[in-house]
């Protein structure tokens, strides 16, 4: 299928405003550097499984203005004859500096480094920061489903839900990243190249005349893939009893029943019983599958109570990424270098400033491949195990990194010159893959849904220093600034 353009007005205004700005002063080509990253993780988490840069890219390197956008800008009055025709030969010709998608990343690490002019850099802002914040978050809290579900499928079901159709097909490619490699949503299916799956609604068996006649129905219809939703009236003294009845039926025709759909009730009871009653009438292979506003808490819960399920559906709550310290990602796109200047922006706390300049991502690995820590560093620092790291919320916290620690580059330039370094794409598989090996190589505690383990992000003495010298700088000259006025 043809990739899907974005336009350039999927921007918010003030991105065009800056660009006008930029190009009066005569700026507008300043080479510059800004950082994509987050402040907290989400869900109360202890990570998150970046994902978005596919489209990022695709973006980027389709980045165009029409002929319709240039007249509606235009229309707007805003915006003089000279930034139109400016726009006319827009497009973007930078670099973008990221780790791969399903990578576990935390924190305050830049995940996306976009350099290039001060014109292209700043315009992308919004568009990045749209694919990027919501995609990892749905990644992010798909991997928590799937951990939570310890070894039993989960599907997405989440369509209907989601934030509109784009969000949809951005819901079930983010959720196979983080590894939910199935879909309800057929266009997703298609275009992403992932298995899809369904049953069918309390609707179909009321357009009949009674459950039973709506089972057989269904299963005359798909013999070898048929899964019965059981809870329209009662689950278990009637659309179980029909749904065994429907077995044998199939049973004797040479098919098998696939499974069961509860979407009611106590579902670690529920599919307690129903696996009880599918083994005594001779139905081990039966599969259990349960939906209704699933989310990892929940299907922990069915877990730790003993409920039998095989298969979970989880629509709503993955869809809109749902739950406590979820909803957004609240990513950040912050300048980092104008020029051959640093820049730092910073409040009266300097654990919120930012980290100036272009940077290094790594991570520290033991012996046994268990990730020990990260850590930031400048572009050309050097940095090596036994190095000296710091707390970049503290600075008076610091640690040497072990000494038999292997340090691994995270990220690498994946856009050059507005053109993709490796025309490979990724599959969805192998980017859910490296997520699942990756989360396997947390620290004990990580991903506990409840007071998770932090995992330690450092930063080098190099990026700790411009860090202070720039802040002191800006004190300095605030203070001037204050002085004078008061003068």
């Amino acid at each position: 299928m043809t990739m899907q353009r974005y336009s350039p007005l999927l921007t918010d205004l003030y991105e065009l405003t800056m660009l006008a700005g930029y190009l009066e002063e005569g700026i507008h080509e300043t080479q510059a550097a800004f950082d994509l990253f987050y402040r907290h993780n989400p869900f109360q988490g202890g990570y998150a499984v970046f994902a978005g840069l596919d489209p990022v890219l695709d973006y980027l390197e389709n980045l165009a203005f029409n002929e319709e956008e240039l007249a509606y800008l235009s229309d707007l009055g805003i915006f003089a004859p000279r930034f139109i025709d400016f726009l006319r030969d827009f497009r973007f010709r930078g670099s973008v500096t990221a780790p791969p998608e399903g990578t576990v990343v935390f924190a305050g690490e830049p995940l996306l480094t976009v350099e290039g002019s001060l014109a292209e850099a700043q315009f992308v802002e919004t568009a990045l920061l749209t694919m990027i914040n919501f995609q990892t978050l749905i990644a992010t809290k798909a991997a928590r489903i799937v951990h939570a579900a310890a070894g039993g499928t989960v599907l997405e079901f989440g369509l209907r839900r989601a934030h509109g159709p784009d969000g949809g097909l951005s819901v079930a490619r983010a959720a196979a990243i983080g590894g939910v490699l199935s879909t309800s949503n057929v266009l997703a299916g298609m275009i992403h190249g992932l298995p899809v799956r369904g049953t069918h609604a309390h609707s179909w068996i009321m357009a009949f005349p009674d459950e039973l006649t709506s089972f057989r129905k269904y299963a005359e219809v798909f013999p070898d893939s048929t899964i019965l939703l059981v809870d329209t009236y009662d689950t278990l003294r009637s659309g179980l009893p029909n749904a065994i009845t429907v077995a044998r039926e199939l049973r004797q025709r040479g098919h098998e029943l696939v499974g069961i759909r509860i979407d009611s009730g106590d579902l670690a009871y529920l599919s307690r019983e129903a696996r009880r009653m599918l083994d005594e009438a001779g139905f081990p292979g039966v599969k259990i599958v349960a939906s209704n506003e699933l989310d990892e808490l929940v299907i922990e819960s069915i877990r730790s109570e003993g409920g039998r399920v095989d298969i979970y559906g989880v629509g709503t709550r993955l869809a809109t990424g749902a739950g406590e310290g979820g909803g957004a990602l609240g990513g950040v796109y912050k300048l980092v270098r104008i020029g051959e200047r640093p820049r730092l922006k910073i409040t009266s706390d300097l654990a919120k400033a930012t980290l100036p300049d272009r940077k290094r991502l790594l991570r520290a690995v033991g012996g046994d491949g268990i990730f020990i820590q990260d850590v930031i560093a400048l572009a050309d620092e050097k940095i090596e195990a036994g190095s000296t790291v710091f707390d970049p919320v503290n600075p008076l916290q610091h640690k040497k990194l072990p000494s038999g620690a292997k340090l691994l580059e995270l990220r690498q330039k994946v856009m050059a010159g507005g053109k993709r370094l490796d025309i490979r794409k990724e599959s969805l598989m192998e980017m859910a893959a490296r997520s699942a090996e990756q989360l396997r190589l947390l620290p004990q505690g990580c991903m506990r849904f409840v007071n998770p383990h932090i995992y330690k992000v450092s930063i080098t003495s190099g990026l700790q220093k411009i860090r202070l010298d720039l802040y002191e700088e800006v004190r300095q000259s605030v203070e001037k600034l204050i002085g004078e006025e008061l003068s």
